[in-house]
């Protein structure tokens, strides 16, 4: 195999397969917002009104003119007056005028003439048996306000027209939170690319089977199905086949009609058994595009497309599967989503053994990360 004697950096490997995949026309459907949690979104999302589309309060206490409070001080309190209450989930019947003021609850509609808050804690009463349950006439306030001091304006948050969601966004809770406040309940999601996961051996058996002697179980179908499923795709278990070119050239045909990719597992190492590379150039064009990463684990993955669909032979080594699963099969999913690009997470730490490295390759380690004291490690 002489394409396996030449390795590629994994970043050139990557460049090259996503290169080769047909450009996506994302397929969409119409999903409830309540189920939407890790989805992608196939369309960018527009705000139809303000949020908040009413200027509302932040804190409790009394709407005001904040020009009333200028110079409020303990010592010189303001005293203005009670003109009412602000109902909750209404609009108040009243306005604000000079010296005056309207007991007001976190979340309330400020009166107009209002233009700020004074919280609860600065004031106080003065009428006889008056309360703050009770208002009095008259209350005395203890502190200036600025103008939109404790209160939220119109549009604040959100424009009537912003784009608040651009397409290809991963729905976390806080997207979902945001949408639903804005009363958007549907929207378009990406659908899930369907994924065929076909493992390889004779020695290979269900996790559910005692194995014997130079038997092992299923492993990698499971790994990679989780990761695809956790990426936003769909996994699809084609199951075990044994190590017959016919056998598995017709289980990855079958895959790759039914799915938007396929991934091989085992049966990628340069042995006389190997017959991957071989399954994917009968698939279609151009076939394979890389046979060797200069990785480790991993070296022996094979990347190729056919007619415009991935095809990935991964090791059967599940650690070198699952590194490698992350590499390419990731990327390729969230191509395929139409996912925008996003930071990847790091953390520094300091190693407590010293790992040995070959010049040009890349190498991945498995680590623990351990909180030492005030320190991380």
């Amino acid at each position: 195999m002489p394409e396996f004697l030449t390795l590629l950096p994994p970043d050139d490997a990557r460049t090259l397969l996503l290169s080769h995949l047909s450009l996506p026309k994302i397929d969409s459907e119409s999903i409830a917002v309540s189920s939407s949690l890790g989805r992608f979104t196939a369309s960018d999302i527009i705000a139809p009104h303000p949020l908040p589309d009413f200027p509302r309060t932040t804190v409790d206490g009394y709407a005001v003119r904040a020009r009333d409070t200028f110079g409020a001080s303990d010592s010189l309190p303001a005293y203005l007056t009670l003109v009412g209450e602000v109902p909750m989930g209404d609009a108040p019947a009243f306005e604000i005028g000079a010296g005056q003021c309207a007991l007001i609850h976190t979340g309330g509609m400020l009166p107009k003439g209002a233009d700020a808050v004074v919280m609860l804690e600065y004031t106080q009463t003065t009428g006889l048996g008056g309360s703050r349950s009770t208002p009095a006439e008259e209350i005395e306030i203890f502190k200036s306000v600025a103008d939109g001091e404790n209160l939220i304006r119109i549009g604040e948050d959100v424009a009537q027209g912003q784009l608040v969601i651009p397409k290809g966004t991963l729905i976390r809770p806080a997207e979902i939170g945001g949408l639903m406040a804005l009363g958007i309940t549907s929207i378009q999601a990406a659908k899930k690319p369907r994924v065929g996961l076909l493992s390889t051996g004779d020695e290979v058996i269900d996790p559910s089977q005692t194995p014997r002697y130079g038997q092992v179980r299923d492993i990698n179908s499971y790994t990679l199905g989780a990761l695809v499923e956790k990426t936003g795709g769909e996994a699809i278990r084609y199951g075990i086949f044994s190590d017959s070119f016919q056998v598995l050239q017709e289980a990855a045909a079958k895959a790759l009609s039914e799915c938007d990719v396929i991934i091989i597992t085992a049966g990628s190492s340069a042995s006389t058994r190997d017959m991957t590379a071989e399954v994917i150039r009968t698939l279609g064009e151009p076939g394979v595009l890389v046979h060797g990463i200069n990785t480790r684990p991993g070296k022996p993955t094979i990347l190729g497309v056919c007619n415009g669909k991935a095809v990935i032979g991964l090791p059967g080594n599940p650690v070198s599967a699952l590194v490698n699963g992350y590499l390419f099969v990731v990327p390729v999913i969230e191509k395929l989503l139409g996912a925008l690009p996003k930071p990847k997470a790091t953390v520094q730490a300091k190693l407590t053994v010293n790992l040995p490295s070959q010049a040009g390759r890349e190498d991945w380690w498995p680590v623990k990360l351990i909180l030492l004291g005030k320190h991380q490690a």
